[in-house]
C-alpha cells in the first residue's frame, strides 16, 4: 500500500470536495499523507535541502565521535569478531539531531543557513494553519476552534519548532534503529524527507509496516497525541519509524505545530457510537509531555491513563 498522495493546490479549485474527502481519508485511514503542490516555491526547497545538507557535513565528524550509538555498534561488532551472538542496540537511533526554535541559538554555518531556514519555517507554518482550519472543516468545528485550544484562547503562542535530522549509512543497520517506532506528543507535523533515500515507514492499522515513498518536493503530513485527543479518536496518531540502512544520508526536516505547554487540551468533538461521551482525558499539554519524555518509546495508551488518572486526583 502506498502512502496516499495529495495535490493540495486543488484544494481552492472545482475538484476542493475530492480533495478534502482524499484529506479526510488521510487523517482517518493512516494518519499519514503526502502533499504536493503546496505553494512552496521549489526553489526555497531546493536551497533546504542543500544547506541542511552542508550543515550536516560542519556536523559529520562529531557524530561519528561522539554519537553514543556509534560506540555502542562498534562495541558490538568487536563482541560478534570474539564469536558473541549479536543483539541489538536499545534505547539509542542512529541520528545526528539539532532543533531550530526562534527563541534558542542557531547554527551560523553554513551562510545563509539561518536565512533559509526562517523563510522556510515562515512558509510550513502558513501550510500548518492552513491545515489545521480543513481540519476543523473536516471534523465539525468552528473556524478557530484547534489554534484557540493549542494558545489557551491567545494567552500563549503555539509551539512551533523544527528538527533537523540526518540518518548516515550505518554498517550493521540490523542491530540498531535509525529512530525507534513512536507516535508524535504535539499536534500536527510536516516532514519535509529525503526524495532520494527512504528509510520512514508507518504502521497500519492492521500491523503491517509500510514506506512513505520519497517524493520530490513532497511534505508528508501526520498528526500527533493531542490531535488524536481534539478528535476523540477519529485522527489516530500513528506508529512511525527510521530505519537504518547501509546506503545513502538520509535528510528529514520535520516541524512541529504542538500547542503551549500550558494549553488545555481536551475532546472537542462527540465520541462515535451511542451516547458520544468523550473517550480521552482533558489535561494541560506540559504535564502531558513530562509523561511523554519518559515513555516516548512506549505505548501511548498509559500516557493517556496517567492524564486521566491526574484529573480525577
Amino acid at each position: 500500500m502506498a502512502i496516499p498522495v495529495i495535490d493540495f493546490s486543488k484544494l481552492d479549485g472545482p475538484e476542493r470536495a475530492e480533495t478534502m474527502a482524499a484529506i479526510a481519508a488521510g487523517f482517518e485511514d493512516v494518519g499519514f499523507f503526502q502533499l504536493v503542490n503546496t505553494g512552496i516555491p521549489d526553489e526555497l526547497l531546493e536551497r533546504v535541502k542543500k544547506l541542511c545538507s552542508d550543515c550536516y557535513k560542519l556536523r559529520e565528524q562529531g557524530f561519528k565521535e561522539s554519537n553514543p550509538a556509534v560506540k555502542a555498534l562498534a562495541e558490538l561488532v568487536e563482541e560478534e569478531g570474539e564469536g558473541l551472538a549479536p543483539r541489538k542496540i536499545e534505547n539509542m537511533d542512529w541520528e545526528d539531531v539539532f532543533t531550530l526554535q526562534d527563541d534558542l541559538p542557531w547554527p551560523s554555518n553554513p551562510p545563509a543557513f539561518k536565512e533559509t531556514m526562517m523563510e522556510y519555517r515562515k512558509e510550513l507554518k502558513k501550510l500548518a494553519e492552513k491545515l489545521l482550519g480543513v481540519m476543523e472543516e473536516l471534523l465539525g468545528l468552528e473556524e478557530g476552534h484547534i489554534k484557540k485550544a493549542f494558545t489557551s484562547d491567545g494567552d500563549f503562542e503555539a509551539f512551533y519548532g523544527t528538527k533537523v535530522s540526518h540518518y548516515p549509512p550505518c554498517p550493521r543497520p540490523d542491530l540498531v534503529d535509525g529512530l525507534r517506532a513512536h507516535t508524535d506528543a504535539g499536534g500536527l507535523i510536516l516532514l519535509f524527507q529525503d526524495d532520494r533515500f527512504g528509510g520512514l515507514q508507518v504502521q497500519l492499522p492492521d500491523g503491517r509496516w509500510v514506506d512513505v515513498q520519497p517524493l520530490e518536493n513532497a511534505i508528508v503530513i501526520n498528526t500527533g497525541d493531542q490531535i488524536e485527543v481534539l478528535s476523540n479518536g477519529r485522527y489516530k496518531s500513528a506508529w512511525h519509524r527510521i530505519l537504518a540502512t547501509r546506503d545513502g544520508n538520509r535528510r528529514s526536516v520535520a516541524s512541529f505545530y504542538n500547542p503551549a505547554r500550558l494549553a488545555s487540551i481536551a475532546p472537542a468533538t462527540p465520541a462515535a457510537g451511542e451516547g458520544g461521551a468523550a473517550d480521552y482525558p482533558g489535561f494541560v499539554f506540559g504535564d502531558y509531555m513530562e509523561v511523554y519524555v519518559k515513555h516516548k518509546f512506549g505505548p501511548k495508551e498509559p500516557r493517556f491513563a496517567a492524564m486521566a488518572t491526574a484529573a480525577i486526583k
